[in-house]
């Protein structure tokens, strides 16, 4: 079978997030298993930002079994990156189906025009935030604009499609919500186990000689950063807590310099330590040397940093909004407090860090988790079926 996957980043550009992950992944397992896999993208790379494309990366670059098929960015307003020569590129490929990641992108836009264009079947996952994330209704007339515009084509996408892959069941519905009719397939978002092993001394690089609890993710306010500062510095002074600091680790996306002020408002800076652009592997290794994860979104669909914590049998303190508890589960591998409520994520920190017993109880049970159903492997069989029975159902028709 010949497979485009389509997204709006990939390598090297990981601080982009879960789209990165998740397209790498079903292309190195799935084209394992013999297929022919292209991933199409942009030329992003995050070396200096964000927003930074570089010509220099290669055009096609093969990795393992599957190929980078990249393309450059001319134009981009914020996550929305322009490449329109992805389109020739696709065509001339001529797949056998198309599968795009990441709905409220420019990419989908191509993948759905290809499609059409030449019949071949479509499949859509989103990863990106169809309807529910909190910043399309809080954003400036430009911005807005943008949204609508971006609604149109995912309603066109969604209506077109072959069949959408959604990561959970609140994810799900959100798809019958625009389209009742959808073939819509649950397939869980996996990380890859392989990868996810500490090879550094986290602890040793960036000199830290007490306990540390992580938070790992974008400096956005969507990301809860500013509740869990408001937490810590409310648990600050307590004896159970005087040997252990937190440790921020992410990339700016608009809210770096709102937490540092923050930080510093609290006096915090000693008690914080904020790790800017960390390379991959100084993630991996804090996530295996850390007491557990704090994740306080406001808003996740199906977030992967709980899963690469699990992987290390830490448990994770998260919200219960929106698709967060399809992920982390209240009390079986993890905590769930309400959303922008610092008193509640205190009291939750504070019953982790006292609570041995729990921690690893709820560690082994998110361990058990990833192995048994959130795995990268399982979710690219899972895929290739989907794809499979896409392929078939139109060669019936």
């Amino acid at each position: 079978m010949k497979i485009a996957l389509v997204c709006p980043a990939s390598l090297p550009a990981t601080q982009f997030g879960g789209i990165v992950f998740l397209a790498v992944d079903l292309a190195r397992e799935i084209s394992s298993l013999g297929h022919n896999v292209t991933l199409y993208t942009t030329d992003l790379d995050f070396s200096n930002g964000p927003n930074k494309f570089n010509k220099k990366l290669p055009r096609i670059e093969k990795i393992k079994n599957f190929k980078i098929n990249r393309t450059h960015v001319w134009f981009s307003i914020k996550l929305f990156f322009i490449n329109s020569s992805m389109s020739k590129e696709i065509e001339k490929d001529r797949p056998d189906i198309i599968h795009t990641i990441g709905l409220r992108s420019f990419q989908s836009i191509i993948a759905w025009r290809v499609s059409k264009k030449l019949k071949i079947p479509l499949v859509v996952s989103d990863q990106g935030g169809l309807t529910t994330h909190p910043f399309l209704t809080e954003s400036g007339m430009g911005l807005q604009i943008l949204y609508k515009i971006q609604n149109y084509f995912i309603k066109k996408i969604i209506n077109h499609s072959a069949a959408i892959s959604a990561a959970n069941e609140y994810e799900k519905e959100i798809f019958l919500n625009i389209n009742k009719k959808s073939k819509i397939e649950i397939i869980r978002n996996g990380i890859n186990l392989e990868t996810l092993v500490s090879k550094k001394n986290f602890r040793e690089k960036y000199q830290i000689n007490y306990k540390f609890i992580l938070f790992v993710g974008r400096f956005s306010k969507s990301k809860g950063i500013e509740t869990l500062i408001h937490s810590f510095n409310k648990i600050k002074i307590e004896k159970e807590i005087s040997n252990t600091k937190l440790v921020i680790m992410g990339v700016d996306f608009g809210f770096e310099k709102e937490m540092e002020k923050l930080i510093k408002k609290f006096n915090l800076s000693d008690r914080i330590l904020v790790i800017k652009n960390p390379p991959r592997e100084d993630v991996i290794s804090a996530y295996g040397e850390s007491e557990f994860l704090i994740l306080p979104s406001q808003w996740e669909l199906s977030p992967l940093v709980p899963l690469e914590s699990f992987a290390f049998k830490k448990p994770v303190i998260s919200t219960n909004s929106h698709g967060i508890p399809f992920t982390v589960k209240h009390n079986d591998n993890g905590i769930l407090v309400e959303t922008e409520n610092p008193n509640e994520l205190a009291k939750a920190i504070m019953k982790l860090i006292t609570d041995e017993n729990l921690r690893t109880r709820l560690g082994i049970s998110g361990y058990n988790f990833v192995h048994d159903e959130c795995n990268c492997i399982s979710m690219a069989q899972n895929s290739l079926k989907l794809y499979e029975q896409v392929l078939k159902n139109t060669h019936n028709k």
